[in-house]
């Protein structure tokens, strides 16, 4: 069993920034990919970014490509999302996946645990 905790999130005005962290316990694996996921109100939960299990390969979403970094520290068991110039678009739960698996993808299904989440909130 895996356990992750996400921080990091809150308010912020839009053009601002703001780091998430997600520190994973238990039966956690450095060859596993991490992601990370968003869902707005209202809306379906989507793919935001995802890395890895080595770091050596990363994925964005086009809305986040150029503002979004995802980066993985595995002797931490920690993975970063580093958020820069934040639209009021980004306004959403963002969640940490863990795949049982070193091949990241996009795919929700893919992921075998979640954590809680985290708000994020950009005001206009």
């Amino acid at each position: 069993q895996v356990r992750l905790v996400e921080s990091g999130g809150g308010l912020v005005q839009a053009g601002g920034s703001l780091r998430l962290s997600c520190a994973a316990s238990g039966r956690t694996y450095s060859t596993h990919a991490m992601a990370w996921f968003r869902q707005a109100p209202g809306k379906e939960r989507e793919f935001v970014s995802a890395i890895t299990g080595t770091g050596a390969s990363t994925y964005y979403a086009d809305s986040v490509k150029g503002r979004f970094t995802i980066s993985r520290d595995n002797a931490k068991n920690t993975v970063d999302l580093q958020m820069n110039s934040l639209k009021p678009e980004d306004t959403a739960v963002y969640y940490c996946a863990d795949r049982r698996a070193s091949l990241a993808t996009m795919t929700s299904s893919d992921y075998d645990y979640w954590g809680q989440g985290t708000q994020v909130t950009v005001s206009s």
